[in-house]
């Protein structure tokens, strides 16, 4: 059986896309692998049917739906990175200069709102909902001040100093020992509106960016007042910025940054 298949990447973070229903845990762990797969932190799968019976209507019925496999197979709530890379595919796909689309996640719908930049990438924004913002304590956070931030995924970000290789240990440690999993943020401010970060996703590990990680040190930031609210920031990646506005009337994130088409493909499964 063959499987079609594009791969596409935000700031660095890189997915394979597939349309259809759900793939499963092992075979996205199969087209994950860097040495014997097509290669990617997790895969997309995109259904654009059914959208109405499942209670999305009028612009959102225009949409899709996305599942995320993680690269150990897991299923997260939301990944920001991987959503700007469907709206692009979808975009790409019907021919689509500029516009908006609703995407069904496991995390709710989200509004985008997309323009084609190049041949190959595109602008995207996305409305990434209400974000909530807890006290967190936990063993394995090794003397870290941490605040949880859910942005339709769970993440804790800090702001104490750190060394990049600290990441490595903190990282695992919290994913491993809060339950469910966690995604972890090590940040410090660098300019007024401007916040480097770094990040262990969890079912991945480092990442070259995350969407739903940039939101989250935002919000961690704009909360704690580093950064102004209603205003756009800079949250700076390994792999690149992303440029995040935290409404301050109640926590609603908007998330700006770009979805780059790699290669397409068919694998053999």
């Amino acid at each position: 059986m063959k499987l079609a298949f594009e791969k596409w990447q935000g700031l660095g973070n890189d997915f394979v896309i597939v349309s259809g229903d759900d793939l499963g845990e092992s075979l996205a762990r199969r087209l994950c692998d860097r040495r014997r797969g097509v290669g990617g932190d997790g895969v997309l799968c995109v259904s654009e049917e059914g959208l109405r019976e499942e209670g999305l209507k009028g612009e959102s019925a225009t949409g899709a739906r996305m599942i995320v496999r993680n690269a150990d197979g897991s299923r997260p709530e939301m990944c920001g990175n991987g959503l700007r890379c469907v709206v692009a595919w979808l975009a790409t796909k019907r021919g689509t200069a500029r516009g908006e689309l609703t995407i069904a996640t496991d995390a709710g719908p989200r509004r985008c709102r997309f323009e084609r930049e190049g041949a190959a990438s595109y602008a995207v924004g996305v409305d990434m909902g209400l974000a909530v913002v807890a006290p967190f304590f936990h063993e394995a956070s090794a003397g870290r001040d941490f605040v949880h931030v859910d942005v339709g995924n769970p993440h804790v970000v800090s702001f104490d100093a750190f060394a990049d290789e600290e990441l490595d240990l903190v990282g695992p440690a919290l994913e491993r020992g809060v339950r469910g999993g966690v995604n972890v943020e090590l940040a410090r401010q660098v300019a007024e509106r401007r916040l480097v970060t770094i990040v262990w996703e969890r079912g991945v590990g480092r990442t070259a960016a995350c969407g739903t990680g940039a939101c989250a040190v935002g919000v961690a930031a704009a909360t704690r007042g580093l950064v102004p609210f209603d205003a756009p920031i800079e949250v700076e990646l390994p792999g690149g910025v992303l440029t995040i506005t935290v409404r301050g009337a109640d926590l609603a994130v908007d998330m700006l940054g770009p979805a780059v088409h790699a290669f397409t493909g068919v694998v053999e499964l």
